[in-house]
């Protein structure tokens, strides 16, 4: 396998058994329970923004995004990102976040935020968000919150919990027709 064999596709239904596989191999079954996974299962991911490495057929990589809220703001949340131990460490994960911050960018998302280690996602352009400005549905080491801001303010926006943007919407209709 060279890195140059690697292609790097938008996410299509075709890959929902293998990135399953990968996230399965990458974080085992105690995923379900991650504060994350919470929000994407009350709305699942957007399709658009989220991206495959393939080598052939093989599904090597994946990255997810999925819309999000919390107090005005609102954002996009990177994760899942898993990469199979054969294709780590070669950059194959950290192209993958700059192409789905990217394609974030050109969708006009105001920011995107995360779960994950400062010394991998801080190269990358993510920043600590600043302690108790949001919280998530379940516990999660609050040092772990990272955001790029896409656009000036938006991160300052994001208060209180996160959850699913269309969580938020439903919650939003249902306050106006009260």
């Amino acid at each position: 396998m060279s890195l140059a064999d690697v292609k790097y596709l938008p996410e299509t239904p075709a890959h929902d058994l293998q990135i399953e596989a990968i996230n399965e191999e990458a974080f085992g079954p105690g995923r379900f329970v991650l504060a994350a996974y919470k929000i994407r299962e009350a709305g699942g991911h957007e399709r658009s923004l989220s991206f495959v490495a393939v080598d052939g057929d093989l599904v090597v990589a994946s990255v997810r995004m999925t819309r999000i809220a919390a107090g005005a703001g609102r954002a996009l949340m990177l994760g899942p990102l898993a990469v199979r131990p054969t294709f780590k460490n070669l950059g194959i994960g950290r192209r993958l976040v700059a192409i789905a911050l990217e394609a974030a960018a050109k969708a006009n998302a105001p920011a995107v935020m995360l779960v994950g280690d400062e010394p991998y996602y801080g190269p990358l352009g993510f920043k600590r968000i600043p302690r108790g400005q949001i919280s998530m549905p379940r516990p999660v080491d609050l040092d772990r919150l990272l955001s790029h801001e896409i656009a000036p303010g938006a991160v300052a926006k994001l208060s209180g919990e996160v959850c699913h943007a269309e969580q938020a919407r439903v919650a939003e209709h249902i306050a106006a027709m009260a």
